[in-house]
């Protein structure tokens, strides 16, 4: 199948989300609750030690902070894992080999045109509440602008190869859901996507910085604020891509071994 041809599973994601619009409504005001309950917290904390800024931190980068690591960036990969779940267990994979396309191409397709459904309906209102309530800080320059939406487009692919690769153990744990929260638990911790990695310990810092968790939230949103030079941001840029092509090999050889798994078990 044609690369094109895997737009068409894109736009029927997309059309699919319109169908369920209640979903919307719903969805939107999930975020917006939780959204308000990180800056409340961030608002206590800069309250409480009575300072405009902690380690060179402003309250408002926090609140946009807390908006770049949470809606923004962090899209919702649970349905993904939901996806893989599903054909597992129903043995609706088998279905999807005899088609003319690459599985883990298909899901990429179909959960980004989810992705820009989310982004469109949901987090976008809840962006513009956000900043008409509080403020949000501009991005730190033209440069850091710029380098945000490329690791925009690093972190959207780092979340999908993390939870595709997990989603895969379903084909030998026969299920994926459970494995939701652990995930959810880790991404939580060490992307940044709560607590900015510039609050950790220097120990924890050092070890989360280097995990590719961190290019999901921590990096773009710190890129945007103008924590990184000019020439961390390259460097970082770097590191990510070339944890994404790692992982990317992995999923490729975890998929061939998770198609062969399968005829085992068909006999």
């Amino acid at each position: 199948m044609k690369t094109l041809a895997y737009s068409a599973f894109t736009a029927n994601a997309f059309q699919t989300r319109l169908a369920y619009r209640n979903q919307v409504w719903a969805g939107a005001f999930g975020d917006l609750v939780f959204i308000f309950a990180r800056i409340a917290i961030w608002i206590s904390v800069f309250g409480a030690a009575a300072t405009s800024s902690v380690d060179g931190v402003t309250l408002p980068e926090m609140i946009t902070y807390a908006l770049l690591a949470g809606p923004i960036l962090y899209w919702d990969y649970s349905r993904l894992l939901s996806d893989v779940d599903t054909v597992v267990r129903t043995g609706d994979i088998a279905v999807y080999l005899l088609k003319p396309l690459h599985y883990p191409g298909f899901l990429l397709a179909s959960h980004f045109g989810n992705f820009i459904f989310e982004f469109l309906a949901m987090t976008v209102p809840v962006a513009l509440i956000v900043g008409l309530t509080f403020g949000l800080v501009p991005p730190a320059g033209l440069f850091h602008g710029l380098a945000f939406l490329a690791y925009w487009a690093l972190s959207f692919m780092m979340l999908f190869t993390l939870a595709t690769l997990l989603g895969l153990a379903a084909f030998w744990l026969m299920t994926a859901h459970s494995l939701d929260w652990f995930f959810g638990s880790i991404m939580t911790l060490l992307s940044g996507g709560l607590v900015p990695l510039w609050f950790f310990p220097g120990w924890l810092a050092a070890i989360a910085g280097h995990l590719p968790f961190a290019w999901v939230s921590y990096y773009p949103a710190a890129v945007y604020l103008g924590k990184l030079a000019p020439l961390q941001t390259l460097i970082y840029f770097g590191v990510g891509l070339l944890w994404l092509a790692a992982l990317m090999g992995t999923l490729a050889w975890l998929w061939g071994r998770a198609r062969h798994r399968l005829v085992v078990q068909g006999g």
